[in-house]
């Protein structure tokens, strides 16, 4: 009777169990691919992000899907790189991630910012890069967004707003001591592979702070995908190595984090703003600044119209080239980040060591 009543209690127990709910594992949502890619690369064997921006669209001029806004609503964790680069972002948060953590890998502990450049100084010292700040320090970053809905911040303290104008936008981000407006900054920040660890490394936190039971996994994985990085950027520092001097020209100038990691020599952008034609002056001056720097390459990119590139390269002895700083062509996934990166080192060697 002991027994038959024994093994009872444990079928019971099993079929309870059999019967009850799985842990819920953390809802997570990510703006673009290649933070997708190393976000996916922590949660791997955990759960999948979702990914907003799936395709070849820009994040600068996105439209969300209603799929999007269901996503935020029922996120618990949102990456994005900040409001510098995903502003179609800013408005949503508010409205519908409820009481998710917003974490701007941008602010993430480690991540080397740079001033975004303007008009042609920057492409009058090619090597010179941009002035570069370790995160916390020459930004006075060091703080953590929070996403307590509801309350206010003066725009303007910490932003570099004119007007001063108080909203009551509900971050709740205290954004006091930026020591830069909205704008100054140059977003392309996972273009660095010391960056992108930086943003691993925080990530592999947040996750672990919001899903302790899974932190072993994340900490597991992230040191992984570390491990990962260092080969990758010793093997692209080789490739590069032979074209470091060559001179070239981007389509919008969003590279300067990887020109500075592997010490490149771009000359100038064909347009400064992303979305925005350049004017006819503009292409004029760029096709004469291609023919006084000698540039080997102008490279376009898949989200923007290519049909400018060709009309700077008219009458010049420079070659086309594509550079894609956000995968729009590779899979989403743990491994996007590395064929980004490969394919567009890929890209430069092959086009400026043509006829060397």
């Amino acid at each position: 009777m002991f027994k038959l009543t024994a093994i009872a209690v444990a079928l019971g127990a099993v079929a309870a169990l059999a019967g009850a709910p799985a842990k819920a594992k953390p809802e997570i949502v990510v703006s673009i691919k290649p933070v997708h890619s190393l976000v996916a690369g922590v949660t791997r064997g955990v759960t999948e992000p979702y990914l907003l921006i799936p395709g070849a669209a820009s994040p600068h001029a996105y439209s969300m899907k209603p799929s999007d806004a269901q996503a935020l609503e029922n996120a618990d964790v949102v990456f994005w790189v900040g409001e510098d680069m995903e502003t179609f972002m800013v408005r949503p948060l508010d409205a519908l991630a409820g009481d998710a953590k917003v974490v701007p890998l941008a602010e993430a502990p480690g991540v080397t910012l740079m001033d975004v450049r303007t008009g042609d100084d920057w492409e009058a010292h090619s090597h010179g890069h941009g002035e570069q700040h370790a995160h916390g320090e020459a930004h006075g970053h060091g703080h953590e967004h929070g996403h307590d809905h509801g309350e206010k911040h003066a725009h303007g303290e910490g932003h570099g707003h004119e007007d001063g104008e108080e909203h009551a936008e509900g971050h709740g981000h205290d954004h006091a001591g930026h020591g830069h407006a909205h704008g100054d900054t140059d977003a392309h920040i996972w273009l660095d592979p010391a960056n992108a660890k930086a943003m691993i490394a925080h990530i592999v936190g947040v996750l672990s702070e919001a899903d302790p039971a899974n932190g072993e996994t994340y900490t597991q994985n992230g040191e992984e995908m570390i491990a990962r990085l260092d080969e990758l950027t010793a093997e692209l520092r080789e490739k590069l190595a032979p074209v470091q001097d060559k001179p070239f020209l981007v389509f919008h100038d969003a590279y300067q984090y990887f020109e500075a990691a592997f010490d490149l020599n771009a000359v100038g952008a064909i347009t400064l703003t992303p979305g925005v034609q350049p004017s006819a002056q503009r292409v004029r001056e760029i096709g004469e600044k291609v023919r006084k720097a000698g540039a080997n390459c102008i490279f376009a990119e898949p989200q923007f119209e290519p049909k400018l590139v060709e009309v700077v390269t008219e009458g010049t002895d420079a070659r086309a080239g594509v550079l894609d700083p956000l995968g729009a062509d590779i899979a989403a996934g743990p491994d996007l980040y590395f064929e980004l990166m490969r394919q567009n080192v890929d890209a430069l060697v092959g086009c400026l060591s043509a006829d060397s």
